[in-house]
C-alpha cells in the first residue's frame, strides 16, 4: 500500500521545476469531500423525484454548481432552476457536512511545505464562502496568496478564465504556474490556460 509519505514524495518529484506559483483546486484535491458533495446533489434532486447517478458529479468535478445542474437537466430531462438548486445544495453542504471535511493529506502537506516559497492560489468551482470555510477546517486558510471561486470570472472550468485570473492576481505568467486538479474540467482548463498540471488521486 502506498503511504501518505510516499505519495507526498512522488508529488514533490512531479512538481519539481521552475514554477513560481502552485494553483490548487479545493474539493477532491485538497479536501476529501466529494462523497459529501455527491450526497447533497442526490438529495436535492430526489426531493423533486429525480434520481441521479452520483458518478455524474465525479465526471463534472470542477464545474460550478449551476453548470452541474444545467447538465443534470440536460441528461435527466429535468427542469431544476440552477440558481435555486445550487443555493439549496450549498446550504445543506455547509450546514451538515463541511465541519466533517478531511484533508487529502499528501496534497495539503505539499501546499504547506511550499507556502512562502512559491505563490499559492486556490482555484475552485465552489462559492467563496464555502471554499474559505473548507480551507479553515483544513487548517490552511491563511496560506493561499489568492483565491478564485465560482462566479468570479466570465466562465468557469473547463474555461481557462479562473486559472488565468489567479495567475494575473499573483503576478505570475501562466507558463510558470503548476496546477493540481482531480477533475477533467480542471485539467482541461489548465491546458487551455497554457499551464502544466498534475492529476490528483486521493486513493
Amino acid at each position: 500500500m502506498t503511504t501518505t509519505d510516499q505519495k507526498y514524495q512522488s508529488l514533490t518529484k512531479l512538481a519539481a521545476g521552475d514554477f513560481q506559483a502552485f494553483l490548487y483546486d479545493c474539493d477532491g484535491t485538497l479536501a476529501d469531500n466529494m462523497g459529501a458533495h455527491k450526497k447533497t446533489y442526490v438529495r436535492v434532486a430526489s426531493e423533486e423525484g429525480v434520481v441521479i447517478d452520483a458518478n455524474l458529479i465525479d465526471e463534472l468535478a470542477g464545474f460550478p454548481v449551476v453548470k452541474v445542474v444545467e447538465e443534470i437537466n440536460r441528461r435527466y430531462n429535468s427542469s431544476f432552476d440552477p440558481a435555486a438548486f445550487a443555493k439549496q445544495r450549498e446550504q445543506i453542504f455547509f450546514d451538515e457536512y463541511i465541519e466533517q471535511t478531511q484533508p487529502i493529506e499528501y496534497v495539503v502537506n505539499h501546499l504547506k511545505a511550499h507556502a512562502g516559497k512559491v505563490k499559492i492560489g486556490i482555484v475552485s468551482g465552489g462559492v467563496r464562502e464555502t471554499v474559505e470555510k473548507t480551507l479553515s477546517v483544513l487548517g490552511i486558510a491563511d496560506l493561499p496568496d489568492t483565491l478564485v471561486c465560482a462566479g468570479e470570472t466570465p466562465h468557469g472550468k473547463p474555461s481557462p478564465d479562473p486559472f488565468l485570473l489567479a495567475a494575473e492576481k499573483l503576478g505570475v505568467a501562466p507558463e510558470h504556474c503548476l496546477v493540481f486538479e482531480d477533475g477533467d474540467p480542471g485539467t482541461k482548463a489548465a491546458e487551455a490556460a497554457g499551464m502544466k498540471w498534475i492529476r490528483i488521486d486521493k486513493v
